[in-house]
């Protein structure tokens, strides 16, 4: 099987980290026997054309100083941060179309698989037009967020694209719940993308604290309004007489400076702790001495949530319980007392009691955290993960092909 991905970014060269996952999910499937190569967009004139040993095509859009869309942030961010780069959304699509229909029909491949639909759906549909190629589309929930004027003008293009796609994944059943509501019969196949970022089956549980230790709860993510970042500094200052909690958030993004802010008003500053971006050495380091993990995500007004929560899985792949809230596809990871704890989205109350049940019952906690290890292996490993992969890919060929059958017989 030969499968071209098409992404919105990939590393830039072999230091580069972003979109780990990636790379290790198309190691993975090339050691089950597919090979992947990918097509990505240009950075500033340039990007690696191999980054470990996988061919990496990539498509200009624009002068050299403008083609800065993609990479240092998601480009739909990079937009509304700055709307004069929506000018350059016209000629990245033209570019990445015409190059992914050449690089299709002369790769011969079977399948190309396109990351975030919105824009690259339409890639994929002319790769798929111009070669033989079955299309995959994946959804991770973020291009499912649009209101208004923008849904009018998404919507008629995201089921044109559902309808082009040979076979169809997203990360979350809550995903898939949202891709229902522009296409209502669609089916999808649940696939975890970015979840397996740690080995579940080598996951150990520590040895647990005593009830007085200290107890130090570790926040990683991107610091946005969907994470309720908030919510857990006020939980933290409902907590305060408690001198066992200390709080590490690591992660940068637009809300970080108000959120010091917010911990200096609130007085909690003293017990919480702003890492900012830190090495993927170091994030191994933190998730391996704190107590457990938090994720208190919620529901913005424009209705952003979390597609799936995949720092949660490579918390339990540490072998760390977790504390999350029941937004967007966090309920697909963390059941209620059985792989976790579980609080209402938006609620520091909630939140405060369920640090304080972590806290003052460490067995209980142990207890939660070898289900939670156990579930995410099963559920969201690397074997799990490639398995269901390979089968999409093996049922998109066979559709294409039928399809073709069906049009032959028609004209």
């Amino acid at each position: 099987m030969k499968v071209l991905f098409v992404v919105t970014a990939y590393p830039r060269h072999e230091a580069d980290v972003i979109t780990p996952w990636m790379g290790e999910t198309i190691e993975r499937l090339r050691r089950s026997g597919t090979h992947v190569e990918v097509l990505a967009p240009s950075y500033r004139g340039g990007g690696a054309t191999e980054v470990a040993g996988v061919k990496v095509h990539r498509f200009r859009y624009g002068p050299a100083s403008l083609e800065t869309l993609t990479h240092d942030v998601p480009a739909m961010e990079r937009i509304r941060r700055n709307p004069a780069f929506g000018a350059l959304l016209p000629l990245y699509v033209a570019a990445g179309s015409r190059a992914a229909r050449r690089i299709a029909r002369s790769g011969d491949f079977d399948v190309v698989h396109v990351f975030w639909p919105i824009p690259h759906g339409i890639f994929g549909m002319a790769a798929r037009n111009g070669s033989g190629a079955a299309l995959v589309s994946t959804f991770f929930s973020a291009e499912l967020m649009w209101r208004g004027a923008a849904r009018k003008v998404f919507a008629p293009i995201l089921r044109k694209i559902v309808d082009s796609s040979d076979a169809i994944t997203v990360i979350s059943t809550y995903t898939g719940q949202k891709l229902r509501e522009y296409v209502g019969d669609v089916r999808t196949v649940m696939i975890p993308f970015g979840a397996a970022a740690v080995s579940h089956e080598t996951a150990e549980v520590s040895p647990y604290r005593k009830r007085e230790d200290p107890f130090e709860l570790l926040f990683v993510g991107r610091l946005v309004k969907r994470k309720g970042v908030d919510v857990l500094l006020r939980a933290v200052k409902i907590l305060e007489y408690d001198s066992r909690l200390t709080v590490r958030i690591v992660g940068g993004g637009p809300e970080l400076e108000d959120l010091k802010r917010l911990s200096e008003s609130l007085g909690v500053d003293g017990r919480v702790k702003f890492d900012g971006v830190v090495t993927a050495a170091r994030i191994d380091e933190l998730f391996r001495q704190c107590d457990a993990l938090v994720l208190p995500a919620i529901i913005t007004e424009s209705g952003d949530t979390e597609g799936l929560g995949v720092v949660l899985i490579e918390a339990m792949g540490y072998g760390k319980p977790v504390i999350a809230s029941s937004a967007g596809g966090i309920v697909d990871i963390v059941k209620a007392g059985e792989t976790g704890l579980l609080v209402a989205p938006g609620d520091p109350d909630s939140l405060a009691d369920a640090i304080t049940h972590a806290m003052d019952e460490p067995d209980a906690l142990s207890e939660l955290a070898v289900r939670g290890a156990a579930f995410a292996g099963s559920a969201f490993g690397w074997d799990a993960i490639v398995d269901k992969l390979s089968d999409v890919y093996e049922l998109a060929v066979e559709r294409r092909a039928a399809r073709k059958i069906d049009t032959g017989a028609k004209t």
